[in-house]
Order: structure tokens, then C-alpha cells, then sequence
């Protein structure tokens, strides 16, 4: 049976698979969705080690894969210049950012909305003109406690299909996965930074779950963007 209807055990899999036998699996996720949706498989880039982990595996798979990466005003200068690097050598990566006015300070005062301007509405935009069936996420189940219940291939919104290839992986697999393979990172990891985010909206935390920096002191602490819990087409978007 194919990888793409398979209705396996998440938390057992996670436990169960070796290192190489997640890797192995990831690609085959990626290799069965490509056959399938072709150029409208486009992958999602956070710039974030897993994303840069699952762009490697892609292009593995086939170099013909795109890419979107969605920037905002308050990313790192580090971020920024990682960016510029990574389209640089992979011009088949287009950046999508809003640059609407919005109220001063609007990710201390109203963080969802801020994220909804600056972040869900540029991957809308990325899924509507890339004509995208099938997006390729790094989403990851260990991450943290707002994304224990993904499955490896979803259907949030009807017609688009998500696909995360390493929701099995630990942080360590990903980081083993990065060292063998030469993947450059981004070097906010150097400072000790788990989890990438915005500038105002990341902080370097010693908390167990990965996304603690993440909007910390705010109803959002170690939450989600709307990215992933947001409809992403435009017809059904709010």
C-alpha cells in the first residue's frame, strides 16, 4: 500500500523506526507525492533546521521540486541573510512577504492577528499562484505540545493536501540527519535558539518542549503561527 493512505500508528512509529528507516520512509513520502501531484508539490520553508532537513530530502527525491519561503519585517538580520543565501542557490525558491501597514507593535497587543497578516496570508498567496495541490511541511510531532495530533499526510483544506515527511522525527534525528549530509543552518542555532521565529516573538528558553521561546508571555507561549491551523484556500479563507 502506498505511504500516502497509509493509516499507521504515529506514536509507534516514532519509537519503533531507526534513524535510517525514517529517513528511508520520509523519502519514499516525498517520492510517492511527487509521482502523484508532480510540479504542484511545492515545499514550505521556514528556514528553520527542519525545514532546510526536509528541502534536502526533497531535492534527493528530484532537483525539479520548488519551494516558497514566507518572510516577514521582524525576521532576524541572521534569518534574513540565510534566506538570501538559500534563494541565491535555489532560484526555483520564491519569497512571499506582506508588507501591509499594520498598528505598531501589533505582535505584543494581538500576536494572532499579527501572524495572519504577515504569515498566513503570504502562504495563501504562495498556495494560490503556485497552483499547489500538494505542500511540504517539517512539521514534526515531537516538537511540541501543539502538534501531537498531525498525521503524515492531511487534508485540512479540501483539495490541498499536506504533507509532513519527517512527523516522526526527534530533534535529535533531525540534527544527526543535518550533520551527515552538510546541510547548512541557520546560525541563530548557534546562540541557542531551538525554534525560529519573528525577532520580538522568540526568545532562547531551557523548557523541554522546543516551541517554549516561542511568543513567550503571551496567550500564544510555544503555540502556532495560524499556518497550520488556518484554512489556506482562498475560497475558504476567513
Amino acid at each position: 500500500m502506498s505511504l500516502l493512505e497509509n493509516n499507521d500508528d504515529i506514536k509507534e512509529l516514532v519509537e519503533g523506526l531507526n534513524f535510517k528507516e525514517k529517513v528511508d520512509r520520509s523519502m519514499q513520502l516525498i517520492d510517492e507525492a511527487y509521482k502523484r501531484y508532480g510540479d504542484n508539490l511545492v515545499v514550505a520553508n521556514s528556514l528553520g533546521k527542519d525545514s532546510v532537513a526536509v528541502w534536502d530530502l526533497a531535492k534527493k527525491v528530484t532537483p525539479k521540486i520548488r519551494g516558497f519561503v514566507v518572510t516577514t519585517r521582524y525576521k532576524p538580520q541572521a534569518t534574513k541573510k540565510f534566506m538570501d543565501k538559500f534563494v541565491e542557490r535555489y532560484p526555483e525558491t520564491s519569497v512571499y512577504e506582506n508588507d501591509a501597514e499594520i498598528p505598531d507593535k501589533l505582535y505584543e497587543t494581538d500576536p494572532d492577528e499579527c501572524c495572519r497578516i504577515l504569515k498566513v496570508e503570504p502562504v495563501r498567496w504562495a498556495i494560490e499562484e503556485m497552483n499547489v495541490e500538494c505542500w511540504v511541511t517539517g512539521l514534526r510531532c515531537t516538537e511540541g505540545r501543539t502538534r501531537t495530533d498531525y498525521q503524515e499526510v492531511e487534508e485540512r483544506d479540501k483539495g490541498l493536501i499536506k504533507l509532513n515527511p519527517i512527523l516522526l522525527w526527534k530533534e535529535r534525528e533531525v540534527w544527526q540527519y543535518l550533520a551527515l549530509y552538510n546541510v547548512p543552518v541557520n546560525p541563530l542555532y548557534k546562540a541557542g535558539y531551538r525554534s525560529l521565529g519573528c525577532e520580538p516573538c522568540t526568545r532562547i528558553t531551557h523548557k523541554e518542549d522546543e516551541r517554549a521561546g516561542r511568543w513567550l508571555n503571551t496567550s500564544k507561549c510555544g503555540g502556532e503561527c495560524g499556518i497550520h491551523t488556518r484554512p489556506l484556500r482562498v475560497d475558504a479563507a476567513d
